[in-house]
């Protein structure tokens, strides 16, 4: 019986680079997120190697890219200063409720994943993802205005306005100038060569200028070198009379770690045409947590920009993401006595275009097009992340999204109930008018019927429907029943439209309803990506055109050159 290799070498060549590049990325963003956290840039030096190489060697996503992120440090800051005020303002005092907290969080996320939950991250609503996502970048680069300006910020977004005010007749021209920089590089850099990350770019040139130059501005000052020292000890001080002081800001982390994890193990699916493991991942997530804890490591997560780096320069499995860990490893090890000079209002400007980067443009840009109950909740999420809390912000949007939905579909309920019933499936889920096809033409063509609206709940099975079809020239989706589609199957249907054009494979629309007509019209999809000559109001009228011959890939050319029915 043969077993399964420990450690797979197939693709080596591929795994180191990518590895490697996912390293050379995750630098200057490990440094970045442990300053923003409060705990010091080498906490998030010391989290980017735990989390990367336990959380890809157990994790359930092969090349996935695990550290610091920004949603998770933001939350950790919250965390770590909370812990501070509580221990009498010092951040050795508090060292041993931190280490606890984020211990647990590994924990839960642990529990989640034996407990199967991880599953069940489908069901997040479109807005409800895109107002929190949004809100972290706006708190990324909120919290970056003042090292921008070259100052120390407040940890609360409140205070950062309220005390904007008093330090603008006081900036440091140096530090501006060194963050203005940094973000132009970021940008405009990838304009000569992608083969460097622009962000390193940016670190060691403007480290440099700035050190040989001796401008007035705050540097990161001494990093520990050498191997951590396990931080276990500083539990014992830690104050159990009140357990929630720990749980709550545990569940908090662990939750928002699964999330962001398990959306960027979906973008690495995309990529690569494979499927993770759910469960598995949240456990190695979890391992990964507890282990950077315990060494004072800040959490972290799956991170969508490393990962995507990874897939892109041949990384394929587990070993990628040991192989950026240990990158890593080797610069703690040897590079501490430089890193120390790196200016603080580089990695704000590092920072601000990772907030930048962070935004949901799309789901902004189509506010005024989507239902108005999807704009509210991605509003309401993204209020509510920024200035009250992460975890009550998602819940609200959850509740939020979940009471419209149930609303919206009562009333469309109580619409058919007056216009009588619908035809019901007959013979193995074909509808009657599809009995009489052809079987040359049934060679040629896949029937996707929807029978109810297609919302948040449903849009991973639109996009399993375009994965998993077969060698077909033309598929007719059916949307007779399909009285509402919200801005999540908006873009399922979107995503799944462009992979099946990549494909070659026409995609035709028959009986489409008013409110999802006008929908996908808005935003483009209908007349854009699927011509208007490929819509059609019945499906007997879309048969006769396939049997005539008049569909067409491009309805702009005389010939068709896609298929024929020979």
């Amino acid at each position: 019986m043969s077993k399964k290799k420990l450690i797979d070498i197939s693709n080596l060549r591929g795994d180191f680079f990518g590895g490697l590049t996912a390293g050379v990325v995750a630098l200057p963003l490990a440094l970045a997120f442990g300053l923003q956290s409060g705990m010091g840039a080498i906490a998030g030096l010391y989290g980017a190697i735990l989390i990367g190489i336990i959380a890809a060697w157990f994790g359930g996503t092969p090349t996935q890219i695990s550290g610091p992120t920004g949603p998770m440090t933001v939350v950790s800051a919250v965390v770590i200063s909370t812990a501070i005020e509580v221990n009498g303002g010092s951040l050795e005092a508090a060292m041993g409720t931190i280490i606890a907290i984020f211990l647990l969080s590994g924990a839960f996320q642990i529990l989640l994943g034996i407990f199967k939950i991880g599953q069940y991250i489908r069901y997040m609503p479109y807005p409800v993802v895109s107002g929190f996502m949004s809100g972290i970048g706006v708190i990324i680069i909120v919290l970056q205005i003042f090292p921008f300006l070259g100052h120390t910020s407040p940890k609360k977004i409140l205070d950062i306005f309220s005390e904007l005010p008093t330090i603008i007749g006081d900036i440091n021209l140096a530090s501006v100038s060194l963050a203005v920089a940094t973000i132009a590089t970021i940008y405009l850099f990838p304009l000569i060569t992608k083969l460097i990350p622009s962000a390193l770019v940016a670190l060691i040139a403007l480290t440099i200028i700035s050190t040989i130059m001796g401008l007035d501005v705050k540097i990161i000052g001494d990093i520990p070198e050498g191997l951590p020292a396990l931080q276990i000890g500083t539990l014992g001080g830690v104050d159990l009379s009140n357990p929630m002081l720990l749980i709550i800001p545990a569940l908090t982390l662990a939750a928002l770690g699964t999330i962001d994890s398990l959306l960027t193990s979906i973008v690495a699916d995309n990529m690569t045409k494979t499927q993770h493991n759910s469960n598995k991942e949240l456990i190695g997530q979890g391992l990964g947590n507890m282990g950077a804890a315990m060494i004072g490591g800040i959490p972290g997560a799956g991170a969508t920009m490393r990962t995507v780096v990874n897939i892109n320069s041949g990384g394929k499995t587990r070993l990628s993401g040991v192989i950026h860990g240990l990158a890593l490893l080797i610069v703690l090890l040897g590079a501490g006595a430089y890193a120390k000079l790196i200016p603080l209002p580089v990695l704000a400007g590092i920072l601000i275009t990772v907030g930048i980067g962070i935004i949901d443009y799309k789901g902004i840009k189509h506010i005024p097009h989507v239902p108005a109950a999807d704009s509210i909740i991605m509003l309401v999420v993204l209020t509510m992340t920024v200035f009250v809390d992460l975890l009550q912000a998602v819940a609200v949007g959850m509740v939020l999204a979940s009471v419209l939905f149930m609303k919206k579909m009562s009333d469309i309920v109580e619409q058919k109930s007056s216009v009588g019933s619908i035809a019901n499936l007959v013979k193995e889920n074909a509808w009657d008018d599809e009995l009489n096809i052809s079987e040359k033409l049934q060679k040629h063509i896949y029937i996707k019927h929807f029978d109810g609206p297609i919302f948040f709940g449903f849009a991973s099975k639109f996009q399993e429907m375009a994965s998993s079809l077969p060698e077909v020239n033309v598929v007719i989706i059916r949307m007779r029943q399909v009285p509402y589609i919200d801005q999540s199957g908006i873009y399922a249907i979107e995503d799944a439209v462009l992979a099946l054009k990549k494909r070659d494979v026409i995609v035709l629309i028959t009986g489409i309803q008013e409110q999802p007509k006008d929908m996908l019209q808005n935003i483009g999809l209908l007349s854009g990506l699927i011509p208007n000559e490929h819509v059609f109001s019945s499906f007997s009228d879309c048969i006769l055109a396939l049997e005539a011959g008049a569909v067409k890939s491009d309805p702009d050319k005389a010939v068709d050159i896609a298929w024929n029915l020979n």
